[in-house]
């Protein structure tokens, strides 16, 4: 039977730990490494919206054309939906709701067309949004090549209800953009305040 490993007292916090051996330091530096890689590659790929969405298009394509060469695997494709569902509405709502915003400190939003112009911030920025449902994607694919998740189902009824939720979701999006006058894009805006600020600063003859 191997000797435990001596106990190191942290100077900071006093708490006995193990020591941990050069191998087990080796691998967490490994990992480390390869981690701040991954992160390094991830924040170059951030100002580069249409090849990122490219390469989730063709992400996107074989998952699709594989179940569909299947037949198979609609519980996953049905809780990916769900989960796709899930961030979108993430992406097109607010940062803070207006409704709890309004009745804290007044509008945060402008409502008036002479009101101040102010950026539309979601509740999950564009890269996270990407991120997130290409890595949903991709487990997708590990998942198909496994028997265990080929759940015997009538697909029909899942596409129909997942429509059905799709439908009373944008619903009440849709009404909650009306009732509180925004729109979860920038672009228009942007232009029109800077129209107007072009046109605001010409010489006057």
């Amino acid at each position: 039977m191997e000797p435990a490993a001596p106990a190191v007292i942290d100077a900071g916090t006093g708490i006995a730990t193990e020591e941990v051996s050069p191998a087990e330091t080796a691998i967490l530096q490994l990992k480390q490494a390869i981690w701040q890689q991954y992160q390094h590659v991830l924040d170059k790929t951030t100002p580069h919206v249409l090849p990122r969405w490219i390469g989730f298009s063709v992400v996107a394509f074989i998952y699709i054309l594989r179940v569909y060469l299947l037949e198979g695997f609609y519980i996953v494709t049905y809780g990916l939906g769900i989960y796709i569902l899930n961030l979108l509405i993430g992406f097109l709502s607010p940062q803070v709701d207006p409704a709890i915003a309004d009745a804290a400190d007044g509008p945060t939003l402008p409502i008036r067309a002479s009101d101040e112009f102010r950026p539309f911030v979601r509740r999950l920025p564009e890269f996270k949004f990407w991120y997130s449902i290409t890595v949903a994607f991709c487990i997708a694919i590990v998942m198909t090549f496994s028997s265990a998740f080929d759940i015997p189902v009538f697909w029909p009824i899942l596409l129909f209800y997942w429509v059905v939720l799709f439908s009373l979701t944008m619903r009440r999006q849709i009404s909650h953009m009306i009732k509180y006058r925004y729109v979860p894009f920038n672009f228009g805006k942007q232009r029109k305040r800077a129209s107007e600020e072009e046109s605001t600063s010409l010489p006057v003859d």
